[in-house]
């Protein structure tokens, strides 16, 4: 039959989740136009209504391109939504409880890879210098990174990879499931795929696609993934200061161009990892798991990244690959939280 449902309609969690406002600074001015007034959901476990004194680690969760946070209401046939797993994993008395915080960083573009970008907004910035402090202002949590960790699949597994090396002050433990990695191998090979479609369809013109794009159901042609995705990741990775997109490839061609690759490729995860070795050796937790089917070869990244942590001095990692593709892994979310409870609990 499955896995055990509460019911069609879900049921009352064991804990509570609050569903919370921010209004941010930091995004103040986004070139985008998109909202300053963010969702933060936080989750309470049972535990924590049991005493006022007791603190607890917190556990940031962060979505990938194209999600946005109340998707983590969306059920699939057959299988409880990604608030009940956690529900159901802190309502087990083996699991040390802590606080879950779901982070929304949704742009016009689909996302943020959770970095500072003068074409999408200062993403990095509010993740770190808002919603850390808020939650921490706001909940009995436990403030040091040792009891703070990150989770999240495809970009948001990689954000989960790349915030605590550029923070190990605030997080010490991180979880990635198929986090987008070795970029060679995820994002190079849909290059020639962009350059077809956008020649196809659109004249070759990323602002032909979006000015088409909007005015029709979103995805309901086959290439627009991997349009989309190739803007949204140049503005994340290689925008200019004054907000200039630049291409890692001629849209006319396909012709990489170097200088912008090279750009790209100091933000991978394996290359980052090598650069902030000593962040990547203090990390007290790492999970990291892909689909060994992952259509974006996330199961190599998962590796490579495996292997630069190791390269770094970071031995005491946690890495499995699965039967898989790269969606339908939402189960995987309560195994990677679970580790990390484990080992930040006080």
């Amino acid at each position: 039959m499955g896995e055990e449902l509460r019911g069609p309609w879900g049921a009352p969690l064991h804990g509570q989740l609050d569903e919370c406002r921010l209004d941010s600074r930091a995004l103040v001015g986004n070139p985008l136009g998109d909202p300053t007034r963010r969702p933060v959901w936080v989750y309470r476990p049972p535990a924590y209504s049991d005493g006022a004194d007791r603190r607890f680690p917190a556990l940031y969760v962060i979505h990938g391109l194209t999600r946005q946070v109340d998707m983590w209401r969306n059920r699939t046939a057959f299988r409880p939504t990604v608030l009940e797993r956690v529900d159901d994993l802190f309502a087990d008395p083996a699991v040390p409880p802590c606080l879950v915080v779901f982070v929304d960083a949704w742009t016009r573009l689909g996302g943020s890879q959770y970095l500072d970008s003068a074409a999408t907004g200062r993403y990095h910035t509010y993740l770190c210098d808002e919603v850390v402090p808020y939650v921490d202002a706001h909940y009995r949590t436990l403030p040091r990174p040792a009891h703070r960790g990150i989770s999240g699949h495809s970009s948001g597994g990689y954000g989960a990879m790349v915030t605590p090396l550029l923070r190990p002050d605030l997080f010490g433990g991180l979880a990635t499931h198929a986090g987008d990695a070795l970029f060679e191998c995820c994002y190079l090979p849909e290059f020639p795929q962009v350059v077809r479609a956008l020649g196809a369809d659109y004249g070759g013109s990323f602002d032909r696609f979006w000015a088409e794009f909007a005015t029709r159901p979103a995805f309901s042609r086959p290439q627009d993934g991997v349009i989309l995705s190739a803007w949204c990741m140049a503005a994340c990775y290689s925008a200019d200061a004054d907000g200039t997109v630049r291409l890692p490839f001629d849209p006319q061609t396909g012709r990489l161009d170097l200088t912008v690759w090279h750009r790209w490729l100091a933000w991978d995860p394996v290359r980052l990892t090598a650069d902030r070795a000593a962040a990547a050796r203090g990390l007290r937790a790492v999970y990291i798991d892909a689909g060994t089917r992952d259509e974006y070869h996330l199961d190599l990244g998962a590796a490579a990244y495996r292997d630069a942590l190791q390269a770094a001095g970071q031995t005491d990692c946690h890495f499995e690959l699965v039967d898989a593709g790269h969606n339908g892994t939402e189960y995987r979310y309560p195994v990677g939280l679970r580790y990390l409870a484990e080992r930040l609990a006080p």
